[in-house]
């Protein structure tokens, strides 16, 4: 029974929402990611490369797959001039 609950899309669902809320109910962590995405562009660098994408889950201690969920949600949130 545990086992198929770990795989259940009702427990993903409940993660990712947790990862959002993080920047949801925290809007200076988000517009701190957003300040580091500007000065990674500033220097030339995409917010979505996968060297940005392993510094935010290295930062955050979440997995490849979280950190780009969550830098998609900030930069479309929070500062769309990034890229």
């Amino acid at each position: 029974m545990v086992l198929a609950l770990l795989g259940s899309p009702m427990l993903a669902g409940a993660a990712e929402s947790d990862l959002l809320n993080s920047v949801k109910r925290n809007p200076a962590k988000a517009k701190a990611m957003c300040r580091s995405f500007v000065e990674m562009n500033n220097n030339g660098q995409s917010a979505y490369s996968k060297k940005a994408i392993r510094k935010v889950a290295q930062s955050e201690n979440l997995n490849f797959q979280d950190a780009e969920i969550l830098v998609t949600y900030v930069v479309g949130m929070h500062c769309s001039d990034v890229r």
